[in-house]
């Protein structure tokens, strides 16, 4: 599938996501362009729960990632050695 935003997200994107992020976000996470995921949305069939904050869509990344069948942050050569896993992790 395209995008209409941009290529899909990375791994390390994706693990670099905040608390909760946008449609869009979501939807390049799923590789699938925005429209897709409105119609989704509304079909009450996107891949993981939406919630509507006003008129926004919003998704919590810790849904989002469970449904990319993510259970947990891997830690990345360049962060062990820059010491951040270590800040994360330890």
């Amino acid at each position: 599938m395209t995008t209409d935003a941009g290529a899909a997200l990375t791994f390390r994107e994706i693990f670099n996501l905040p608390v909760s992020v946008d449609l869009g976000t979501a939807a390049r996470a799923f590789g699938m362009c925005r429209n897709t995921a409105y119609r989704l949305v509304a079909q009450g069939t996107f891949p993981c729960r939406v919630v509507r904050v006003g008129r926004r869509h919003r998704v919590l990344t810790v849904e989002l990632l469970s449904a990319l069948g993510v259970e947990e942050r891997p830690v990345f050569a360049d962060e062990v050695a820059d010491g951040v896993a270590l800040t994360l992790f330890g």
